[in-house]
């Protein structure tokens, strides 16, 4: 169900929060001296905010309203220089007690800012309410009641919401985060395809498939490697393609590339209980990459977007690739199998290398890599690697400006010595595990040969308790910030050569 956003210009008065069920308010931290924010009810809030949490008194707060209606109220204060992170948590702590009460409205009050910083805290808000409205999988024998929220009020922000933007991000994180939570006796690679077959004709893009039989002509031995272990059949690269209203001058565009390990024993080198549980989550760069599509198609952005989906898993049995076997990838590298855990950079290696084909300004894939990236940063950050240093600074700021944070990791030309093979072209990893996050991105790179190339190993994928303004623990990180660096750093026109 679609929820309609309505920017009023005026702060509301004393009458028309009569008719407020529900309010939240966000105001900055006040200092003694200074001048309150003028609004109604300011002096009964604050005086309240403060008798109930003396020192904390910018936590957020609940009261109700000496009104007809008894209006709730949940209040907070926050810097006028918060960063977009502390910005989006604080909004998913200041709502929880609103959205607990299922309403069919909630009003937003943003007021006492400068203009940028009440535009930041209004959509913060309001991605915060989308998130949390969002219906997620569930399979409980008693459903959970109806969401009922169908509006949202925004008061005190003079400048225009871009309430498309919000909305279609909202979409995004939604599609990945759902998609990711199913359990894989239900998302198996075979029903993956049908959903996406199924959203492809309601967005109008193209799709291609290309099943193992098509793979085997294109001779993509890494990927098929993982897929043979399978006894279904179902295993296969998809490719999407959203292509802009016609323009006078079609700009190259962009591919995504995501990881689709619907789920993974580990094959051969089986993992234990403790690690395999989860694995059916092993598939969230492949559901971000496919949000992120759907909401720069939603924005109608004006330069291609193809998304390559790398759907298979990664199974123990008789025909299960294995170590020591030697694979040759589509570009015809021969790699020498070290470790069968180590499946998803096999399959995202001929994924890579048919997308770069078709000449991309740049390339970005998402994938739940390696477990050093997790150890490395915990799951607060995603970690990021680049075969252009030019653009690290635009990529750190995305996340920052984005509040989906990411760290790099270098790249340098000496990690490859550890992928050294005495029989074959490259090692697909080593068995001690050192720097493996370092060393998956290194294998991966040179299967972009010179494209331009952005990797994302999804460390903040899940985060016990909820990320920034999301607040399950399946995070669908990645749509956030891609188009933050799409559409904010404008990364296309800061491409270096």
């Amino acid at each position: 169900m679609k929820v309609t956003i309505k920017q009023h210009d005026k702060i509301p008065g004393k009458a028309t929060i009569a008719g407020i069920e529900h309010l939240a308010v966000l105001l900055p931290n006040l200092q003694r001296g200074q001048d309150r924010p003028v609004f109604a009810y300011a002096d009964t809030l604050l005086q309240r905010l403060h008798s109930a949490q003396g020192k904390d008194a910018a936590g957020p707060f609940e009261t109700d309203l000496p009104n007809p209606v008894g209006t709730h109220v949940t209040l907070a204060q926050t810097a006028k220089d918060v960063g977009s992170f502390e910005l989006l948590t604080l909004a998913r702590k200041l709502l929880a007690p609103v959205l607990l009460r299922n309403p069919r409205a909630i009003s937003l009050l943003i007021t006492g800012f400068d203009d940028d910083t009440a535009t930041r805290a209004a959509e913060a808000l309001i991605a915060a309410v989308l998130a949390d409205h969002a219906a997620l999988p569930s399979f409980k024998s008693t459903p959970a009641a109806a969401r009922r929220l169908k509006e949202i009020h925004v008061y005190g922000v003079t400048a225009r919401l871009d309430t498309r933007r919000i909305s279609a991000e909202a979409d995004g994180n939604h599609l990945a985060r759902s998609l990711t939570m199913l359990p894989p006796n239900l998302l198996t690679p075979a029903e993956y395809r049908r959903r996406i077959a199924t959203l492809a004709r309601q967005q109008r893009w193209q799709m291609t498939t290309l099943d193992s039989r098509a793979l085997l002509r294109k001779k993509a031995g890494a990927f098929l490697a993982v897929a043979q272990g399978s006894d279904d059949d179902d295993a296969a690269i998809i490719r999407l393609r959203y292509t802009p209203p016609r323009t006078r001058h079609t700009p190259r565009g962009i591919a995504l590339v995501g990881k689709g390990l619907c789920y993974d024993t580990g094959g051969m080198n089986l993992k234990g209980a403790k690690h395999m549980h989860g694995m059916h989550e092993d598939m969230a760069g492949s559901a971000v990459a496919l949000g992120t599509l759907l909401a720069l198609s939603q924005l109608k952005v004006p330069f291609p977007v193809e998304c390559w989906l790398a759907l298979a898993q990664n199974h123990i049995g008789p025909r299960a690739y294995k170590q020591n076997d030697i694979i040759t990838a589509a570009d015809g590298t021969t790699i020498e199998i070290v470790h069968t855990d180590a499946e998803g950079r096999m399959v995202l290696a001929d994924t890579l290398y048919l997308a770069s084909r078709n000449q991309p300004a740049v390339i970005i894939d998402y994938a739940t890599l390696t477990g050093a990236c997790i150890h490395a940063l915990g799951t607060r950050y995603s970690g990021i690697f680049t075969n252009r240093d030019a653009l690290l600074p635009r990529l750190i700021e995305a996340g920052r400006h984005s509040g989906e944070r990411v760290w790099p990791f270098p790249l340098d030309a000496d990690f490859g010595d550890a992928l050294k093979s005495e029989i074959a072209d490259v090692k697909q990893c080593t068995l001690d595990g050192e720097a493996d996050h370092i060393l998956a991105a290194t294998f991966l790179r040179r299967f972009v040969k010179d494209t331009p190339w952005l990797h994302i190993d999804l460390a903040a994928g899940r985060h016990r308790g909820g990320l920034a303004h999301i607040p399950s623990d399946t995070t669908g990180f990645g749509v956030r910030y891609t188009l933050d660096l799409l559409l904010d750093q404008q990364l296309l026109e800061h491409l270096p050569a």
